[in-house]
């Protein structure tokens, strides 16, 4: 009697936790599905394609002619050796183990980075100019000037606290 006893209870335990396993599993399914969290999936892989098109344009566009203006300088092998043997390349100084400050590589991911920032900045300036609501319509007047004294006075006041003018004879006839 004692086994089957536990034999349900066992049971019902794993029944629940299967019950809990669905629930957590239907709630990230629900996440996941999200708009939010689609977009910010394409984003990402927008993002990282586009990094790569940057990263291209900088290394096979842009940074050959400035290194052909200043003398036929290759940014990628431009390095410090910290070590007291002499390398010819940056290749060589690496295949060695030698330590090494590579200055080239870190002006071409600075550039890399200052196009990427720009194009961003470029896009969020065009969609916030997208979006930007219309100013609202001008609030309706609270107040009004006194015909014969020039006060400010509330306008829907009819004597004048200033001059005390009886404000109803100039205002015009309603329609």
């Amino acid at each position: 009697m004692k086994q089957q006893e536990m034999m349900q209870q066992s049971t019902k335990v794993l029944r629940d936790q299967g019950k809990r396993a669905r629930g957590f599993v239907d709630e990230f399914k629900e996440f996941a599905m999200r708009g939010n969290m689609i977009d910010l999936a394409v984003g990402i892989i927008i993002g990282a394609a586009f990094g790569d098109v940057v990263k291209s344009l900088v290394n096979d566009v842009i940074m050959p002619p400035i290194g052909r203006l200043l003398g036929r300088v290759d940014f990628s092998n431009l390095y410090v050796n910290l070590t007291s043997t002499h390398y010819d390349s940056l290749a060589a100084a690496k295949d060695a183990g030698a330590a090494t400050l590579n200055y080239g590589a870190f002006v071409t991911t600075v550039i890399n980075f200052l196009i990427i920032a720009l194009a961003v900045f470029l896009m969020v300036k065009q969609i916030n100019r997208l979006l930007r609501q219309p100013a609202p319509p001008p609030a309706a007047p609270t107040t009004k000037e006194c015909p014969y004294c020039f006060s400010t006075i509330p306008i829907k006041a009819t004597r004048c606290p200033g001059c005390t003018s009886n404000l109803e004879e100039a205002a015009p006839a309603p329609h």
